[in-house]
C-alpha cells in the first residue's frame, strides 16, 4: 500500500473485510471475473465511488504491480453514519447543527469548511458519495486536522438525508445568490442544517427546492461570490452568534 492506494482483487476484498473506509475504486473497462463482481457489489453497498477506466490509467497507478483489473484509495479518515450521528445528538439533548455540502469537490475548500465546522462547533459535516473532495490527507493537512475531530457523513445522495434531517426538526438552510433574503434576517438560533453547494454551480436544483429558506451572503464589492469556505465561515458563526444571544436572553 502506497499513500493510502491499494491494489489486487484480493488485497481489495480483504480491506473490505476489515472493515476499511474507501475513497474510491478503479477497475479495468470490460474486466470480468467473480472478486471483481464481488468488489463491484461491496462498493455499491458502502456508497464507494467506482469507475471503470483503461488498463493503461491502472498500469500507471500501480507503477508496474499486478493490479489484476482494480486499485483502491483508502480514506485518511473513517467515515460516520448520519443516522448514528442523529442519535448521538438526540442522546445529548443538543441543538443540531450541521453542514451539507453540495458539489464541494476542491479538497482544500473540504478541509478548509471542516476547520471552520469544528471551530464553529459543527457537529457532523453531509456529503453525498459521487462528486464530493475526497477525505484525503490533503483534506486533513487543509482541516488542520479539524478532520480527526468532526464527523464527516457520506449518503448515496442529499436528498436522503435531508428527509432525515426533517424527521428530527431540523430546519434546512440553503445559500444561494440568487435569494432576496439576507442571512442575518432568518432564525438560525435553533436546529438547522446549512447546505452550500459549488462556487461553479451552486447547489443543484433538485435540492435547492429542499430547503427550507434560502438566504444570501450580501456583497458589497466588486466581486460576485466569496470562496465557499468563506461563506460556510459567514454563515456558520452567525448562527453561533445567534444561539449565544438567545441563551443570554433566557
Amino acid at each position: 500500500m502506497e499513500n493510502n492506494k491499494i491494489f489486487g482483487l484480493r488485497p481489495v476484498l480483504e480491506a473490505f473485510k476489515a472493515g476499511k473506509t474507501f475513497e474510491k475504486i478503479m477497475i479495468r473497462e470490460g474486466g470480468v471475473s467473480d472478486m471483481l463482481f464481488q468488489i463491484v457489489d461491496l462498493a455499491g453497498k458502502n456508497s464507494v465511488t467506482l469507475n471503470r477506466v483503461p488498463v493503461e490509467r491502472l498500469n500507471r497507478l500501480a507503477k508496474g504491480g499486478n493490479h489484476q483489473g482494480v486499485v483502491a484509495f483508502l480514506s485518511a479518515a473513517e467515515y460516520a453514519g448520519l443516522e448514528d450521528v442523529m442519535e448521538k445528538i438526540a442522546q445529548s439533548e443538543k441543538l443540531p447543527f450541521l453542514l451539507l455540502l453540495d458539489r464541494i469537490t476542491d479538497v482544500r475548500n473540504f478541509g478548509a469548511i471542516a476547520r471552520t465546522a469544528e471551530c464553529a462547533g459543527i457537529d457532523a459535516i453531509v456529503v453525498a458519495a459521487k462528486g464530493a473532495a475526497p477525505l484525503n490527507i490533503d483534506a486533513m493537512k487543509t482541516s488542520a486536522g479539524a478532520l480527526n475531530h468532526i464527523p464527516v457523513c457520506r449518503v448515496p445522495n442529499l436528498r436522503t438525508a435531508i428527509y432525515l434531517l426533517r424527521s428530527y426538526d431540523i430546519k434546512i438552510v440553503a445559500t444561494s445568490e440568487r435569494s432576496g433574503k439576507d442571512y442575518f434576517s432568518a432564525d438560525l438560533s435553533g436546529a438547522v442544517a446549512i447546505m452550500l453547494g459549488s462556487e461553479e454551480s451552486g447547489i443543484s436544483a433538485n435540492n435547492l427546492e429542499l430547503a427550507d429558506e434560502t438566504l444570501r451572503i450580501p456583497l458589497c464589492g466588486n466581486i460576485d461570490s466569496l470562496n465557499v469556505s468563506a461563506a460556510a465561515a459567514v454563515v456558520s458563526f452567525e448562527c453561533v452568534r445567534q444561539r449565544k444571544q438567545k441563551r443570554v436572553a433566557e
